[in-house]
């Protein structure tokens, strides 16, 4: 994860902030900073969405592909994660040393999304036991400024509602055998269901209190952080605590009710805003890598 340096003087100037409910950019403690959200990126990409959090950039390319579905579940569909860290990101990204880094955030996107409580995995069956689509997430990591946790799973969000995934047609062969074919019309197509797809918050404790969206900078004064999966409803589908410090079940507890506060809030403008951008159609301004 990329770091800085932070002084003592500094230091306090954070925490006294933090203690006080005023962050050194002005937020409050349960405040995002400015957030772009654009899809339909990539044209090579079944779906595909860029998000910047502050100075924090994530895009997003989904690729649907049928495979056999896996044995334990014969009637659902799965998704890949895969997370590149870009070296342009932060030179601590360069050689192998992202890598890790990469991996340990796929694992975390994979239990996060990769479940019955977050996705209709049902739906991306096309017959049981034989064939499923299966999305591959790509994620690519632009420029790391803190909480990279949330700016993916946004983005993730977005390249779902974003993909579509041609109807498919299954005929009998000659041989008794089903045959496979996919649509070309690129209007008939299916839509993925992103309702329950949760939104991650990151809360990190800083002193005696915690904040949502931190910065580099705070998060060098940070103990530990919370890592909390929300849905709409508020439920909490994952939860995984980060960092070399301990938190105490009381913190544990404010940290996890404000999660479900945050996370729930999150998700109705978000919808709103991917909602707002699809209805403009071919009229939407597409403003890409250079806005």
């Amino acid at each position: 994860m990329a770091t800085v340096q932070v002084s003592e003087a500094e230091k306090v100037y954070i925490l006294h902030g933090i203690r006080d409910d005023l962050r050194v950019d002005g937020r409050g403690c349960e405040d995002y900073r400015h957030m772009e959200i654009e899809t339909d990126m990539v044209s090579n990409t079944d779906g595909s969405a860029k998000v910047t959090l502050g100075h924090t950039a994530v895009l997003v390319g989904i690729k649907a592909e049928i495979r056999k579905p896996k044995p334990m579940v014969p009637n659902e569909g799965y998704l890949e994660f895969f997370v590149d860290c870009s070296a342009n990101a932060t030179p601590e990204f360069e050689g192998r040393g992202g890598e890790e880094l990469g991996t340990e955030l796929s694992n975390t996107l994979y239990k996060v999304f990769n479940n019955k409580h977050s996705m209709d995995l049902k739906s991306l069956c096309i017959s049981a036991g034989e064939h499923c689509w299966v999305l591959y997430v790509d994620v690519l990591l632009l420029q790391c400024d803190g909480n990279l946790y949330d700016a993916m799973s946004i983005a993730i969000k977005a390249a779902l509602f974003n993909t579509k995934i041609p109807r498919v047609h299954i005929s009998a062969d000659d041989e008794g055998g089903k045959e496979i074919e996919l649509s070309d019309d690129p209007y008939d197509c299916m839509r993925l269901n992103v309702e329950n797809v949760p939104c991650i918050v990151t809360l990190c404790k800083v002193g005696h209190r915690h904040v949502v969206d931190a910065t580099l900078q705070e998060k060098a004064c940070s103990v530990a952080s919370l890592i909390i999966s929300v849905t709409h409803k508020g439920t909490v589908t994952c939860m995984r605590k980060v960092g070399g410090g301990s938190l105490d079940p009381e913190s544990i507890f404010e940290m996890t009710e404000a999660g479900k506060r945050v996370g729930k809030a999150l998700h109705a403008p978000l919808m709103k805003l991917l909602q707002q951008e699809e209805s403009l159609g071919k009229t939407r301004r597409k403003v890409g890598f250079l806005g």
